[in-house]
């Protein structure tokens, strides 16, 4: 019975113009071989399954082809045909994990001192060369600076950094990168091309992603796929295989943080345990995504096209401030470090949610806070019902020495205007802030500056730093909202130019400065906390202290 040989070996490379995302190494090599300045020793360095020793073969080929030393091996002579094959009786391949001793290696040295027996050079790849022991390595020294003539030495590791500097020192050394997702998915699909399987390219991207930067383990991954897909790879059977994050949590989950909707985020983590979903993946995906937005709003270009939440990921972008990107950022991290210390999975998961839902700006928290409560079932009565007294809290303090005070004050909430002026009345921030915008539009309405307004035109100015969301769709979404809300259609003209800081998001930004300076200021000032600096040598941290 025939055995089907795997993806990994099968489409092994056989020449340097097959191998992906080592342009920097295979660039080197040809050079070298064309001009012929060969070195005596090479050592390539890199994780698992970039083409260290794939690099080593087609190295030995290039160095032994009939038609003499060359870039660009024929593949079909004799000594090219046997490398390919794994019978080729002057390269000689050593796993030093399993031969660590210094009497293997005295064997190969005394081996190498004898001439090739059909081959132009007699060639030694070392596989994980960094398991030999020091005195193996010590053994080789000599034999590696000044090898005979027809003797090259091909070195490999996953760890250069336990490999003696004296050996290092000898040998030319070519770091191979992980090769990029981009790039792995683009092989996997012009594999499945060739093998005739059908794909899609969401699970192809999952796949590429789970490889981490190794081509061999996506090849693997891809057979596992084929086989668990039943001769096909498509999206749902991919991410059963791997227990990938299904990307509509993490929005869903974002898109309920945006609302302050504790209870929806509680119902998504109990349906991602229930479908038994990697809680630590989760985290790291989260971050990943909040990774993107934060791009999204500081270099939107750095967004591909070709993403296919592309849209999803801007709409997000422009709900968030980017102080809030930053810290749920943090916050995520922090919680994937914290996972195994919590008492399970589930439990350190929710609490890094509840932790970005208390951590929310402004009144925000309050709002979560009642929500968490619903969603936990508490037997306290309906918050309409209940009468909350007017308490400013005292700060928690110790009397230890250089003991750090952390205060939050309670500041009134200002009530909404009931009534916004018209544009014509010079406040287009109010305007803005009734307008039924989300997502860019949103963003683009409070960067813009009113510039002029008229009965049936509104003139606005752009800063040249967000001239990036002057697209045709948020100036129409901005179009039909003003149209909606001044009850007539309104004719937009867009400008780029210098302003005088009177957007919207300037003037917010500066309202929040000037309620922390507040805040800051009324801490600074109380009694009680002036009593503790001076008494108990307390300091107070101004960067805890935010505004409510």
């Amino acid at each position: 019975m025939s055995q089907t040989q795997v993806l990994a070996r099968k489409w092994r490379p056989k020449s340097f113009s097959e191998l992906t995302g080592q342009d920097h190494v295979v660039k080197a090599l040809t050079n070298a071989l064309e001009r012929k300045r060969l070195h005596h020793a090479y050592l390539f360095t890199g994780t698992r399954g970039v083409g260290k020793t794939t690099i080593a073969r087609i190295l030995a080929k290039a160095l032994n082809c009939e038609t003499g030393i060359t870039s660009t091996p024929c593949g079909k002579c004799s000594a090219c045909s046997e490398i390919d094959g794994g019978h080729f009786v002057d390269l000689i391949e050593l796993d030093a994990a399993s031969n660590t001793q210094v009497d293997n290696m005295r064997e190969l040295l005394e081996n190498a001192l004898y001439a090739p027996t059909c081959a132009r050079y007699k060639v030694y790849i070392i596989d994980e060369v960094h398991m030999l022991s020091k005195s193996a390595f010590n053994a080789m020294l000599k034999t590696l600076e000044e090898p005979p003539e027809h003797v090259k030495f091909v070195l490999a590791t996953t760890d250069p950094q336990k490999i003696p500097v004296t050996v290092l020192s000898r040998c030319l050394q070519f770091n191979l990168k992980q090769i990029p997702p981009s790039l792995i998915a683009a092989h996997l699909k012009h594999v499945l091309e060739q093998e005739q399987i059908g794909c899609d390219a969401v699970s192809l991207q999952l796949l590429a992603r789970a490889a981490q930067g190794s081509m061999r383990d996506a090849l693997s991954m891809l057979d596992q796929a084929i086989v668990f897909g039943e001769g096909a790879v498509e999206e749902a059977s991919v991410r059963a295989m791997l227990g990938a994050i299904d990307q509509d949590y993490l929005y869903d989950l974002l898109d309920a943080l945006a609302q302050k909707d504790g209870v929806r985020m509680l119902a998504l983590a109990d349906a991602m345990e229930a479908r038994s979903l990697s809680f630590d993946a989760a985290l790291q995906d989260l971050a990943a995504l909040l990774h993107r937005l934060a791009l999204a709003q500081t270099v939107p270009q750095a967004i591909s096209e070709d993403v296919l939440e592309r849209e999803r990921i801007f709409t997000l972008a422009g709900i968030f401030m980017p102080e809030d990107i930053q810290l749920f950022y943090q916050i995520a991290l922090h919680g994937r470090g914290d996972l195994s210390l919590a008492p399970d999975e589930y439990a350190g998961f929710s609490m890094t949610l509840m932790r970005m839902l208390a951590f929310m700006p402004g009144d925000t928290a309050a709002g979560s806070t009642r929500k968490v409560e619903a969603a936990t079932n508490t037997r306290q009565p309906p918050a309409a019902t209940r009468q909350v007294p007017s308490v400013t809290p005292r700060p928690a303090v110790s009397t230890a020495a250089a003991t750090a005070v952390v205060v939050t004050p309670v500041t009134p909430v200002a009530a909404t205007p009931s009534a916004v002026a018209a544009p014509s009345d010079g406040d287009w921030p109010a305007l803005v802030n009734q307008l039924k915008l989300n997502g860019m539009a949103k963003m683009l309405a409070q960067h813009c500056e009113l510039k002029n307004f008229s009965a049936n035109e509104i003139e606005l100015c752009v800063p040249e730093i967000h001239r990036h969301l002057l697209e045709k769709a948020y100036q129409e979404k901005m179009k039909i909202a003003l149209s909606e809300h001044l009850g007539k259609p309104v004719r937009l003209k867009f400008s780029v130019g210098s302003i005088t800081g009177m957007t919207p998001a300037e003037l917010e930004n500066r309202e929040k400065q000037a309620k922390q300076s507040q805040a800051i200021a009324a801490i600074e000032t109380d009694s009680f906390v002036r009593e503790l600096v001076e008494n108990f040598d307390a300091r107070l941290i101004v960067s805890s202290i935010k505004p409510i």
